[in-house]
C-alpha cells in the first residue's frame, strides 16, 4: 500500500487507511513553518520520543514518578520493547492493527502506548470510567482485536470481551508492571530489545474517541508525524525544559493529558509525575513531594485546588497551563492572587490533537484565549463560512500541521471541515491586534425573545456573586420566549439557599449586564454534573 506521494505504508492491516475520509474532505494541512519543514517520509513517533532520548544519554534520568516508584528513561524503553514483543510474538499483532488501552495515568500504560507504536500498531486510548457498552462501541467501530488493561479495571473489560466478536486478546497489567498480572509476567519473560517497525510519517498512529456528552463518540485519526508536530508547535512559545517536573489533572485518554504527561516530556527529556486519581489534594501533595515546576489542568481543577492551597507547599511551581474549557477571568485573578502565578490560557481539541491557540507565559493580554500557536493560523468565519476581517465575532476556524480526519464518519467530517478550515464550534472574537477572545460554544448560544444571549457571559457575572461557588448556564424551552436562561448554581454554603437569594442573584445580573440576559430560572444544586475531563454536562442541566 502506498500513501499519497508514493511513500510505502508499513501497515499490513490497511483498515485505518481505508476508513480515513477522502483527501478532498480533509482540511488544509500546513507544514510551511521552519520548525515543521524537516520531517522525513518515514517516522516512528515512539522511536523519536524514547529510543532517541536514551541514545542521547538520558537513560538514567527519571521519566516518571508514580507513588513510591520511579521509572528512568532506560527502564521505560526496556518495558516498551518487551511489551512490543508480547504484542507481536504472543498476540500476533501486525502493523496497522488497533490496540485498545484502558488505565489511569500510570507508567505501564505509557509503556504500552509506546510499544504499540513501535510495533506499527494504532493506539486507541480509552477513559478508565467507561462502561462495557461504551467500550463495546469503540471496539466495534475500530475493529479492535487486542486490549491492554489495568488489572483493577478488569470487570468492565471482561464484560466488553464477552459482548464483542472482534476482541480476541485481553492482557492485564499493574501500574508499575511489577505485579502478578498477565502482561507483567509476559513482558518480564521476554528478552530485551525490539526491532522497531519503520512506519511512514503518514501512517495512522492514533485513533482518539471524543468524550462528547451526547451521541456516539467520534474517532479522530492522527499520523506519526502529527504526534511530533504538536510537540514542536505549542512548546515554541510555552517552552518545556529538561529540568522540568510536570504534574496535573488530565488523563492520558484525552489528548491534553497525553501531550502534557507523555509526548511533551519525552520530546524535551523532562520528567512527569503521574497521579492515577488526580484529585485536588493528591495533585497538590505531588507538587509538594516532588517539587514540581509545571502544572497542567482544566479550569475546574484549578478552581478546586484553590480551596486547599494553604495546606501544601507549592513554591516550586514556575508555570501553570489551563486548557480543556473556558478560563474565566475571576479564576485567573484568584489563582494569581493566591499563588503569584499567571494561568497560561489555551485551547485545543481532539481533532487537532492539542493546543492551537494559546497565551505565552507572560500573559500579555489578560482574559484573551491567545494567539495562534506557531505553525497554526486561525480566523473568524461568518455563518456561510467565509472569513471575516479582524474585529469580527463569529465561528473560530483553524488550520496547521494537524486537523480533522474522522474514522468512517463522512457526515461529521463534512460538518467540521469547511473550505479547508477546521471549524471548532467555538464562537470567538478576533481583535485588531490578532488576539482571540472566547465568547461561547456555537451550540450553547441562547436565543430568547429574539435576543442572542451568551451563556458564558451570564456565568461570568453570576460567578462574581460572593455566595456562588460554581455556576453553569443553559437555555431551556419556553412557550412565550422560545428559550429562557437557566442558571444552575452551587453555593459556597448550601445553607444560604432560598428564594430570596435567587432573587438577589437575578438582580445582581440585571445590574451588571443588559437586563434581558438575566436568568429567569435558577436551580440550586449540590454539584454540577461533569464528564471525566471535568467539563460540565450541559445537556443534563437542560433536563432538570
Amino acid at each position: 500500500m502506498h500513501l499519497p506521494g508514493g511513500v510505502p505504508s508499513a501497515h499490513v492491516d490497511d483498515f485505518a487507511r481505508r476508513l480515513l475520509p477522502p483527501p478532498e474532505s480533509w482540511p488544509v494541512f500546513d507544514y510551511s513553518a521552519p520548525h515543521l519543514s524537516h520531517y522525513p517520509d518515514r517516522i516512528n513517533a515512539a522511536v523519536t520520543l524514547i529510543d532517541s532520548a536514551v541514545a542521547d544519554g538520558f537513560g538514567a534520568k527519571p521519566a516518571f514518578h508514580y507513588g513510591d516508584g520511579t521509572w528512568s528513561y532506560a527502564h521505560l524503553l526496556d518495558r516498551a520493547n518487551r511489551i512490543a514483543r508480547v504484542l507481536v510474538e504472543d498476540f500476533g499483532l501486525v502493523p496497522g492493527n488497533r490496540v485498545l488501552m484502558r488505565s489511569g495515568n500510570t507508567p505501564m500504560v505509557a509503556a504500552c502506548w509506546l510499544a504499540v507504536l513501535k510495533a506499527g500498531g494504532v493506539c486507541v486510548m480509552s477513559m478508565s470510567l467507561l462502561r462495557s457498552k461504551e467500550l463495546g462501541y469503540i471496539v466495534e467501530k475500530a475493529k479492535i482485536k487486542i486490549a491492554l488493561c489495568e488489572k483493577d479495571l478488569a470487570e468492565e473489560m471482561e464484560l466488553t470481551k464477552a459482548k464483542t466478536l472482534d476482541l480476541a486478546h485481553v492482557a492485564y497489567f499493574t501500574a508499575l508492571g511489577d505485579g502478578d498480572a498477565d502482561l507483567d509476567r509476559r513482558a518480564e519473560a521476554k528478552p530485551a530489545g525490539f526491532d522497531n517497525v519503520d512506519t511512514a510519517a503518514d501512517d495512522v498512529a492514533l485513533i482518539t474517541f471524543t468524550s462528547g456528552t451526547t451521541g456516539n463518540p467520534k474517532g479522530a485519526m492522527h499520523f506519526h508525524r502529527d504526534i511530533l508536530a504538536v510537540c514542536d508547535c505549542w512548546p515554541q512559545s510555552y517552552t518545556i525544559d529538561p529540568d522540568e517536573i510536570i504534574v496535573g489533572s488530565p488523563s492520558f485518554a484525552f489528548t491534553y493529558g497525553l501531550a502534557a504527561f507523555l509526548t511533551y516530556p519525552l520530546r524535551y527529556r523532562a520528567t512527569a509525575v503521574l497521579v492515577q486519581r488526580p484529585t485536588p489534594d493528591l495533585i497538590l501533595a505531588a507538587i509538594q513531594r516532588h517539587r514540581c515546576t509545571s502544572l497542567y489542568a482544566v479550569p475546574t481543577a484549578f478552581h478546586a485546588m484553590l480551596q486547599q492551597l494553604d495546606r501544601y507547599d507549592i513554591s516550586s511551581l514556575r508555570k501553570c497551563s489551563s486548557a480543556g474549557e473556558h478560563l474565566r477571568q475571576k479564576l485567573w485573578q484568584d489563582w494569581l492572587d493566591a499563588t503569584g502565578l499567571k494561568l497560561v490560557n489555551g485551547i485545543g481539541m481532539t481533532e487537532m490533537l492539542t493546543h492551537f491557540i494559546a497565551q505565552t507565559p507572560d500573559v500579555a493580554k489578560e482574559g484573551a484565549t491567545g494567539k495562534p500557536v506557531p505553525g497554526y493560523s486561525a480566523c473568524i468565519l461568518d455563518d456561510e463560512f467565509n472569513p471575516l476581517p479582524p474585529g469580527s465575532r463569529g465561528r473560530l476556524a483553524v488550520r496547521g500541521p494537524t486537523g480533522c480526519r474522522y474514522l468512517d464518519d463522512p457526515d461529521r467530517q463534512a460538518s467540521f471541515v469547511k473550505n479547508g478550515w477546521n471549524v471548532t464550534g467555538d464562537i470567538m472574537e478576533e481583535d485588531a491586534e490578532g488576539w482571540f477572545w472566547y465568547v461561547d460554544r456555537s451550540d450553547d448560544m441562547i436565543i430568547s425573545s429574539g435576543y442572542n444571549i451568551s451563556a458564558q457571559e451570564v456565568e461570568r457575572v453570576i460567578m462574581e456573586h460572593p455566595k456562588v461557588f460554581e455556576c453553569a448556564v443553559v437555555g431551556v424551552p419556553d412557550e412565550a420566549r422560545g428559550n429562557i436562561v437557566r442558571a444552575c448554581i452551587v453555593l459556597s454554603n448550601p445553607a444560604h439557599e432560598s428564594e430570596v437569594l435567587a432573587e438577589e442573584i437575578q438582580a445582581f445580573v440585571k445590574a451588571a449586564i443588559a437586563p434581558y440576559k438575566y436568568p429567569r430560572d435558577i436551580k440550586f444544586l449540590e454539584v454540577l454534573p461533569k464528564t471525566q475531563t471535568g467539563k460540565i454536562q450541559r445537556f443534563r442541566l437542560r433536563q432538570i
